[in-house]
């Protein structure tokens, strides 16, 4: 989790993809069944997905110590880059952009991504084939539903709950009318957007740590839907920072690799300095360890539930559609000239012919965005 913290950029999507190469392909911790389950059931909680995903294969793999474990090794090598971000920008008005490492690197971990979707999607699939045709369909629609549900701006949580209440129930439609039956099928998650945050009176610690927990349990959508959440509560309601720092951070939390919720860490810095950035940081991830400790003994109920493992099977088709989403939007970003479209198929057939570790390609195209950048 460590290593794959230092070298997960790209966001949710990607870190996805790089956690199943490892876990599934490569170490075989956990069959690719499993692995979808486990993928299903985080994304409906709020919070980072990715980092919840990296604590629950922990918790499978090395119990309680490894939830804690693992989940604080893939969060640790983003955080310190970003503490180290936002020492440089206090102390000099700016920060590095990184742009000649993204632009090498962004082009490898979209291959990462479209492999990680289609070996995914396949697993996904292959449950549904003793149904037969019609159910197999039926799935793929789904996923290609949610996909065209992203590329039309729908809110990521609607999209997982319709996907959810729909394959549950097209599969259990003799069920309806028993009593009860269609609460088993609603996203956890849904619950926890009632919170409201009270209002602080200033950034003190404890001020900025209920800010932040508050965060950790009230932003669905991955960490891009974070920078709404932070304009509208730390610009416009708390006047804590200006428009300005806060984009700033976000833009501190992409260049980096691990997940974007480390931008807490920046702004934490911001409020007040190394302290303020470690309550900030333990305060955004606290809830997801939470969340993934109560859930994690309930994924084997509710697979064996007929309603609930419908909507498993629902939610997961779906967020590959949303995987597949990103993976459009991070390619319209990433591929910008014939140097990046090459570097591209390159990291695409090398990752189909041989599977290396993901680490080498994102080294090789880290070096020729450096490359790039000095020519």
């Amino acid at each position: 989790m460590l290593k794959l913290g230092a070298i997960a950029f790209g966001g949710p999507a990607v870190h996805v993809a790089m956690l199943r190469e490892e876990t599934v392909r490569r170490r075989r911790w956990l069959p690719d069944g499993e692995f979808l389950d486990l993928f299903g059931a985080v994304s409906v909680l709020p919070g980072p997905s990715s980092t919840q995903l990296a604590i629950v294969l922990a918790r499978r793999r090395a119990g309680w110590p490894g939830l804690l474990l693992g989940g604080v090794c893939f969060v640790l090598p983003a955080m310190v880059i970003v503490l180290a971000l936002a020492w440089a920008y206090v102390r000099y008005g700016s920060t590095p952009t990184g742009g000649g490492v993204l632009y090498g690197v962004g082009p490898v971990v979209i291959a990462v991504v479209a492999v990680a979707v289609w070996e995914l999607a396949g697993s996904a699939l292959a449950r549904h084939r003793e149904r037969g045709r019609p159910a197999v369909v039926g799935m793929a629609a789904v996923g290609v539903a949610a996909l065209a549900g992203y590329l039309a701006a729908v809110n990521v949580l609607v999209i997982l709950a319709a996907a959810g209440l729909v394959v549950a129930l097209a599969g259990n439609r003799r069920r309806l009318l028993r009593p009860g039956a269609l609460l088993t099928v609603l996203p956890v998650g849904l619950l926890a957007a009632a919170v409201q945050a009270r209002r602080q009176p200033g950034p003190s610690l404890p001020a900025v740590a209920a800010e932040f927990l508050k965060l950790g349990v009230v932003v669905f959508g991955s960490g891009y839907a974070l920078l709404a959440f932070l304009r509208r509560d730390l610009v416009t309601g708390l006047g804590w920072l200006s428009a300005r720092e806060v984009l700033d951070a976000v833009v501190a939390g992409q260049v980096t690799p691990g997940p974007l919720f480390t931008t807490a860490t920046f702004l934490g810095y911001l409020l007040g300095g190394f302290p303020a950035a470690m309550v900030a940081t333990a305060a955004i991830f606290l809830p997801s360890f939470v969340m993934v400790a109560a859930l994690e003994p309930l994924i084997g109920r509710i697979r064996r539930s007929p309603w609930a493992g419908a909507a498993l099977d629902g939610v997961t088709v779906a967020a590959l559609g949303l995987m597949a989403g990103v993976a459009i939007d991070l390619g319209r970003t990433a591929i910008i000239d014939p140097l990046t479209a090459v570097i591209a198929v390159a990291a695409l057939l090398v990752m189909l012919r041989w599977r290396p570790n993901p680490l080498w390609l994102v080294l090789a195209g880290a070096a020729a965005g450096i490359a790039h950048g000095l020519g």
